[in-house]
């Protein structure tokens, strides 16, 4: 039987809430044909012949399809059949589904960043912190963040006779689990950290995740269809997935580990309807809110949703971004989107690049467990968004960022690169020092990128502090492997900070791709400047894919380097804010450092300006550091981050590092009566108190104040951050340690004044001439 036929026939077997089902909730979204939010009804007609397809192809009985754009469903179809034995039946828009593994974001995942929003969790808590007696067997350092992650080192399924005893034992035995492998090292994904994520859902609330889902996000946005356990009308219309014990299950949940636990568990267990998660993937697009029930901020949504490198591509939290599990991803999505896939098939897509989302749900394991859907639902997710009629001018529009003004559509030194067809890299054996923020303006990581390109030869990786994933914040970091390609990383933070001979042996070139943070003692510069030094001494090109200054490229300021405190944190004779980008501080570095004889070069940015922060550039923010977390920390940094290495806590160990800073011997009322006293631009100081984690004065009872940015464009972070230490000097003279400001100051005079009692307008006075040399230096170098 030919398609076309075969289509024509299956025609007769699709069902529409638009021709006789049951009507639509008042909260499910609004239906409108598809022209009427800038979509093709035409171009979607290509769904039926690969549906079509795949059902001849027995990929699965039938399915459901559901696409949204711009706040409307735009695509509602069913498909085929919901059970196939022992006698047929037709496939509805409203058959209930059993998710599998979509549970994992859409209950767990959300469950926990609901939590996080209550302040009854954070990423970084260690799981032994919260379940004492999961800290055993090389688990104690486990930490929520890498259970989101699948980064947490857990075998991907204990044993299914683990289950048989009881919910009480089923977790004693998972509590006492070895790892898989080293925590952090290695993306491995697993179903025992979702299972975890729930426990702590429910440690931490009082109820299971069923009960804390239905209260916290399927009740609020009335999605009724929607839950663990369905009840005996939603089972009555679900489709059927295998046989357990001679029964087909139906409206039973599929997975044998979550059936053991009485149908609710972390990783699979939630049944839903396409219209009803229709209403959760619109509530995400929204920024958290959908019809007045807001169940997410939208800075939390942001976070969970944000590319976190892994060792096979790019995840969320709970999420998939890119990885080797996307093949149900569309091609023509943005970097933005994120989703999920569930063994029984179903598939959750949203973009908000496009504002768009689909949904393929379908029981691909009936009736034999042989069916396979991910591939269909890939290209179907292609069509549909390749069905918007304007798609440039939808993915163009930046993310929205509260008050920060006008935003553009920046485009990366790899974006660059990539769009040039790799032609600078052409014949060239490539080592490339990057991390987790080498990412191109679609949030897809350079390495796997560069692994796939034909035309690019990668022979080895090197990583600079924090290690290629940028999560380490220890002394020393060692060489290790990449999981997806097999090359080496070498650390370049370790035994030697710089490129060996050795390492450097069949190269022809070194491309360097890391965001920096705009400050002089941030360690990514002086990696490059040294892999420069290595690169020349061996006679290789060193080729910068150049970045926007996430701080803008026209405030210089702070005082320059003495010419004897040069070090790994005071790299080059620069002052602490140079406004420059990696890209025109390797050319001073190259002319600066007597480097004549190395090959540099610089592939610029396009649609960046000099003004520009980066929440305007329309690129993601990725934490470029473990404490690194949002961009006001990064524009307070170079202020605050200089009392560090005082007898200060900066926030290290607290969810807002930078943002703050305390000591036990500070007294929190009159330390910021005293700083809002000096009417600094831009901030405020609020008193409070706050114990760190880790770090300095780790467990101890800290006061200190909170600084909160109130006008970002009147902001001065070095005149805040000398305002700070003269007024410590002043305060606590004998407490606060001020020798010890001289590690990143790295100004003796300067330090000398601060001693002296010299005010903070008095300093920076004094620190004008030096800077005014130092724009002079810096005019040749600047590309934009």
């Amino acid at each position: 039987m030919n398609l076309p036929k075969l289509a024509l026939m299956l025609s007769l077997c699709i069902y529409s809430l638009f021709a006789g089902q049951r009507p639509a909730s008042g909260q499910h979204l609004p239906r409108v044909k598809p022209e009427e939010v800038g979509m093709s009804s035409k171009h979607l007609e290509h769904i039926d012949a690969l549906v079509a397809q795949g059902i001849a192809e027995k990929k699965m009985p039938g399915c459901v399809i559901a696409a949204g754009h711009r706040g409307k469903l735009v695509f509602l179809k069913a498909y085929g059949d919901r059970r196939l034995l022992p006698a047929p039946e037709p496939m509805q828009t409203d058959t209930v589904f059993d998710m599998a593994s979509i549970t994992k974001p859409v209950a767990t995942a959300t469950s926990v960043m609901v939590l996080l929003q209550q302040g009854k969790i954070r990423l970084r808590d260690r799981v032994a912190d919260l379940i004492p007696a999961f800290g055993v067997n090389g688990k104690d350092n486990i930490t929520v963040e890498q259970l989101l992650t699948h980064q947490a080192g857990l075998i991907p399924d204990n044993a299914l006779k683990d289950y048989f005893d009881g919910k009480e034992k089923a977790f004693e035995r998972i509590y006492g689990l070895s790892t898989y492998v080293e925590p952090g090292s290695k993306f491995v994904y697993t179903d025992v950290g979702f299972l975890l994520l729930a426990d702590l859902v429910e440690k931490l609330s009082g109820q299971n995740v069923h009960e804390f889902s239905q209260e916290h996000i399927f009740g609020p946005l009335q999605m009724k269809d929607t839950g663990y356990v369905p009840r005996d009308e939603l089972r009555g219309r679900a489709a059927v997935t295998e046989q357990r014990n001679g029964n087909w299950i139906q409206g039973v949940v599929h997975d044998p580990r979550a059936f053991e636990l009485d149908g609710i568990a972390g990783h699979a267990g939630l049944f839903s309807t396409a219209e009803d998660l229709a209403v959760y993937a619109q509530m995400m697009l929204q920024g958290g809110s959908y019809k007045g029930s807001q169940i997410l901020s939208s800075r939390t949504v942001e976070l969970m949703t944000s590319a976190y490198p892994v060792s096979s591509g790019i995840r969320g939290l709970g999420w998939d971004k890119r990885t080797g599990y996307s093949s149900n991803r569309g091609e023509v999505l943005t970097g933005r989107a994120f989703g999920h896939g569930g063994f029984t098939g179903t598939v959750l897509w949203i973009d908000p690049g496009l504002d768009l989302f689909y949904i393929f749900l379908s029981n691909r394991v009936h009736p034999n467990g042989k069916g396979s859907v991910n591939h269909l639902a890939g290209r179907i997710g292609t069509v549909i968004a390749s069905a918007i009629q304007n798609p440039t001018a939808i993915q163009s529009q930046p993310v929205p960022q509260p008050g920060t003004g006008q935003t553009g559509n920046c485009k990366t030194g790899l974006d660059v690169l990539k769009q040039a067809g790799f032609a600078e890299l052409q014949g060239k054996r490539v080592g490339l020092i990057t991390n987790h923020t080498g990412l191109d303006a679609r949030g897809e990581w350079i390495v796997p990128i560069f692994h796939r390109a034909d035309n690019v030869d990668l022979r080895a990786l090197f990583s600079p502090e924090h290690g290629i994933q940028g999560m380490l914040d220890i002394p020393e970091i060692g060489d290790s492997q990449d999981a997806q390609t097999g090359l080496k990383i070498h650390s370049l933070y370790g035994a030697s900070r710089k490129p060996s001979a050795e390492q450097l042996q069949g190269l022809d070139c070194l491309v360097f791709d890391i965001q920096d943070i705009g400050t002089r003692f941030y360690t990514y510069i002086s990696t490059m400047g040294l892999a420069m030094q290595a690169a020349e001494a061996q006679g290789i090109e060193f080729i910068v894919l150049d970045r926007p200054n996430p701080i803008g490229g026209q405030v210089v300021s702070g005082p320059m380097i003495d010419d004897d405190k040069h070090s790994f944190v005071g790299f080059h004779s620069l002052p602490v804010r140079h406004g420059m980008t990696v890209g025109e501080l390797a050319k001073m570095f190259q002319a600066e450092m007597g480097l004549e004889k190395l090959k540099l070069t610089v592939v610029p940015v396009k649609g960046w300006q000099r003004g520009q922060l980066l929440d305007q550039t329309g690129l993601l923010w990725t934490n470029p550091s473990p404490n690194m977390r949002n961009l006001n920390q990064a524009l307070l940094y170079p202020g605050v981050g200089l009392l560090e290495t005082t007898n200060l806590s900066v926030g290290r160990g607290t969810d807002t590092p930078f943002e703050i800073f305390g000591a036990p011997w500070m007294d929190a009322r009159v330390l910021a009566k005293r700083l809002n006293d000096l009417r600094l631009p831009g901030v405020t100081f609020v008193p409070r108190k706050f114990v760190p984690e880790s770090s300095v004065y780790a467990k101890e009872n800290c006061e200190g104040v909170n600084i909160l940015i109130t006008d970002r464009a009147a902001l001065r972070p070095l005149e805040t951050g000398l305002a700070i230490a003269t007024t410590l000097r002043a305060e606590y003279p004998e407490a606060w340690k001020v020798d010890r400001y001289l590690r990143l100051l790295g100004n003796q005079k300067v330090l000398d004044a601060i001693k002296s009692g010299a005010g903070f307008e008095t300093i920076l006075k004094s620190c004008q001439k030096p800077l005014e040399a130092f724009r002079s230096r810096r005019e040749k170098f600047l590309l934009y």
